[in-house]
């Protein structure tokens, strides 16, 4: 029940969000607003959810996911029927950027924190499963919303998916609940002692003064600048090298195919070997896939690049959850990871936007894909600094 009502909730949530891209062209027809316009106020929503995904981890720990969740169905729903009737750019940027940006921050925090404390023994292959969410919903919620709009003009499709996501995340936020106090300790007070529990669980505070959280966080930056990166210019840059557009969409849908393979294989990886070796593998898949595009320079190629890529992008989104307990412990589980995603929303706004700069003053891809190189080995020597954290005796 709790890994089917996670599973829902990152497909539907982030299928919602993805689906934003289908408004696009109705946008640009009725208003005459340039790209740039309309996909800021996609970037604003995603990084507002990790600005907020620190302070929603730490709700979660004191509070449980139930209650959560069912505020962020009801803003997420709001923000898109708000939208619906928008008229202005800024009623865009308040009501999708904002609105519906607070509550897209409990979709990735809540359902992987939940994961985490309910199955610490299969804590990776739980993760991926749910992780498959994601795919799921990038694949089945751009189809529907593309219906939606040609059936019924995009005011009303907008309205009817927000109604979607209200009803069905809320529905689906009541199955959720704590995970069951499985181990009591006791411990005896002794004057000058502090007895931890064996499971090596550290505060919000007692974390923050380690090295790892914040090596991890700027890890997370780098490496998800790349990733985010490589998914917004990928089909320009097949479309540069001659691909058509139908092609070149193709290896996107590729992308998303296999990273749903990925998730779930990597999951079941983490279970056997721990979480730094399996970002190790993520991210060495990574660091061949981004070799492999600086000669990419046909269809075939861009597909094996896909099929590389896809393992990575969805393995290192799936770890990332898991590293964290792995590291910390699940006391303060959703404020620490809640801290990790919003370095990596950061870097996932920055990195795109970056790169379209770069191609603007270069006219070419080249240097960005280089330094996607460069940034995934500085992600990869982060890694390797990465120590297992070991309380203070006291």
């Amino acid at each position: 029940m709790i890994v089917g009502a996670c599973f829902s909730i990152q497909a539907i949530g982030v299928g919602v969000y993805i689906s934003y891209g289908v408004f696009f062209n109705p946008l640009m027809t009725e208003f005459g607003w340039p790209r740039s316009v309309i996909s800021g106020s996609s970037a604003a929503a995603f990084f507002i959810s990790g600005l907020f995904a620190v302070y929603v981890g730490r709700l979660n720990d004191r509070i449980g996911p139930r209650v959560i969740v069912s505020a962020a169905a009801f803003l997420m729903g709001i923000g898109y029927m708000l939208m619906s009737g928008m008229d202005t750019i800024l009623e865009l940027y308040l009501y999708f950027g904002l609105v519906f940006g607070i509550g897209l921050s409990s979709i990735d925090v809540i359902p992987l924190t939940t994961i985490a404390r309910w199955f610490p023994a299969k804590r990776g292959t739980m993760t991926g499963i749910v992780k498959v969410g994601t795919g799921a919903g990038q694949f089945l919620f751009p189809l529907l919303t593309s219906f939606l709009i040609s059936g019924f003009g995009w005011r009303n499709a907008g309205m009817m998916l927000g109604a979607i996501a209200l009803v069905f995340l809320m529905a689906i936020a009541q199955f959720l609940k704590k995970e069951p106090a499985v181990l009591v300790y006791t411990v005896q007070a002794t004057p000058g002692r502090i007895v931890r529990p064996p499971d090596g669980n550290l505060s919000f505070a007692e974390a923050s003064r380690t090295y790892q959280l914040w090596l991890l966080c700027i890890m997370n930056l780098t490496v998800v600048s790349c990733l985010m990166s490589i998914i917004v210019h990928i089909v320009p840059h097949g479309r540069d090298i001659g691909i058509s557009a139908h092609k070149a969409a193709g290896i996107l849908s590729a992308i998303g195919g296999i990273s749903m393979a990925g998730r779930f294989i990597i999951g079941m990886i983490i279970d056997r070997i721990g979480g730094k070796r399996t970002m190790i593998l993520a991210l060495l898949l990574l660091l061949t896939s981004l070799l492999w595009l600086q000669t990419a320079d046909s269809l075939w190629k861009l597909y094996v690049f896909a099929c590389i890529y896809g393992l990575a992008h969805g393995g290192f989104f799936t770890v990332i959850s898991p590293i964290v307990a792995e590291l910390f412990g699940t006391a303060s589980h959703g404020a620490l990871f809640g801290l990790v995603v919003f370095f990596g929303t950061a870097g996932g706004a920055a990195g795109p936007i970056l790169t379209g700069f770069l191609f603007d003053g270069t006219g070419s891809y080249n240097l960005p894909f280089r330094l996607f190189l460069g940034v995934s080995a500085l992600g990869l020597l982060m890694l390797s600094l990465l120590k297992p954290v070991r309380p203070k005796k006291q």
